[in-house]
C-alpha cells in the first residue's frame, strides 16, 4: 500500500490515541492531520508504519496539552471533554479498555496525571503497546516509562469506583431516567439517584450554565423537574444517544439545533453524576449549533408565564 492507504487504515487508532490524551475531538482530529503531514514530509517509509505514527501522534498530543493545561487552568466553570459519540477504533481483544478509557468520568481521571503519565497509561494499558514503542514515543527510556506507568496506575486506582455497573443496568436505569425527566417527575427522578449525585455543566463562559454543582439527590432531582419541562414547552427535544460509551441524549432546539448534551454516570444501581456539555466550542463537531441564551431567555419566560 501506499502512504495514504497506510495512514487511513491506522487513523482510527490515531484518533482514538489522541483523544483519550487530549479531551478534545477537534485537537484530537487536528493532532491527526499534523501527524499525517510529518508522515508524507518524510524522506523514509519506517519499519513499522503503526509505531511510527502512534509515536508521532502521541508527541504531538502531549504537546498540546501541555498548552490546554494552561487554558484550563483559566477556564470559566468546571471543564468537561468534548462529547464524543462512537470510538472509531475498535479491537475486540480490548473492547473493555477502550470502553471504560473513553468515559467521561475516566478522561476526567486522567486529568489527575501529567502529559507524560497520561501518555503511558494509555498506550501501555489501554492500547496494550509495548515498552519500547511507548519508551520511544514519549523519549524516555523504558525504565522511566514503568515508572510513569505505575505512578499512573496509583492515581487511576485512587480515583475509580469500587463495582461497576453493567451495560444493561446503565440502560434501563438511563431509559427511566430520560421518561421522568421528560414528564418533570421529581418523586421518579429522586429514586434514580445516588444520595450524594451531582449535577454539573460545562459551558466555559459561552453559553447559561450552574453557578456550581447542584450535589444531593433531592435538589437535583427539584432543579431536573423544574427545568426540563420548561424545555419541552419551548420545543426543545432529546434523543437518548450512547455518548463517551456512557447512557446519555442529545438535546436540540426547535430548528434541530445542537444545545446540549447529557451523560449519566451510573454506579450501585443508581446515577452518581450527571454531566452536561453546553458550551457552544465543544458541540460543533456533532452538527449545527443552537443559540443557548436564547433558549435561556424562552425558558425564562415559559417560568414567569406558568408563575
Amino acid at each position: 500500500m501506499g502512504k495514504a492507504e497506510d495512514f487511513e487504515e491506522l487513523r482510527p487508532l490515531l484518533f482514538s490515541i489522541a483523544y483519550r490524551i487530549l479531551g478534545s475531538v477537534s485537537e484530537a482530529e487536528d493532532a491527526v492531520q499534523e501527524t499525517w503531514l510529518r508522515f508524507d514530509a518524510s524522506a523514509t517509509r519506517p519499519t513499522s508504519t503503526k509505531a511510527f505514527l502512534s509515536a508521532a501522534v502521541t508527541r504531538i498530543s502531549i504537546d498540546v496539552l501541555r498548552s490546554a493545561r494552561v487554558r484550563r487552568e483559566e477556564y470559566v466553570g468546571p471543564w468537561f471533554p468534548e462529547p464524543l459519540l462512537s470510538d472509531p477504533y475498535q479491537d475486540p481483544a480490548r473492547s473493555v479498555e477502550l470502553a471504560d478509557s473513553v468515559s467521561m468520568a475516566a478522561l476526567l481521571l486522567l486529568e489527575r496525571l501529567s502529559p507524560l503519565e497520561r501518555a503511558v497509561f494509555l498506550l501501555r494499558e489501554v492500547f496494550a503497546f509495548g515498552f519500547d514503542d511507548i519508551a520511544a514515543a514519549v523519549g524516555r527510556s523504558e525504565a522511566a516509562c514503568r515508572q510513569l506507568l505505575v505512578r499512573a496506575r496509583r492515581h487511576m486506582e485512587a480515583g475509580r469506583p469500587r463495582f461497576a455497573a453493567d451495560r444493561q443496568e446503565r440502560q434501563e436505569l438511563a431509559t427511566r431516567f430520560f421518561d421522568a425527566l421528560k414528564n418533570g417527575d421529581v418523586g421518579r427522578l429522586r429514586n434514580l439517584l445516588a444520595a450524594d449525585v451531582q449535577l454539573a455543566g460545562d459551558g466555559g463562559g459561552k453559553a447559561p450554565q450552574l453557578a456550581k454543582a447542584v450535589i444531593g439527590a433531592e435538589n437535583v432531582a427539584r432543579v431536573l423537574g423544574s427545568v426540563f419541562p420548561l424545555l419541552i414547552r419551548i420545543d426543545v427535544t432529546f434523543e437518548p444517544h450512547e455518548i463517551n460509551g456512557q447512557p446519555g441524549a442529545i438535546f436540540r432546539d426547535r430548528d434541530g439545533r445542537i444545545l446540549h448534551t447529557l451523560v449519566l454516570e451510573v454506579l450501585d444501581g443508581r446515577i452518581q453524576a450527571i454531566r452536561v456539555v453546553i458550551n457552544p466550542d465543544k458541540l460543533g463537531h456533532l452538527g449545527p449549533v443552537a443559540d443557548a441564551w436564547a433558549i435561556d431567555r424562552e425558558v425564562k419566560q415559559a417560568r414567569r408565564q406558568s408563575d
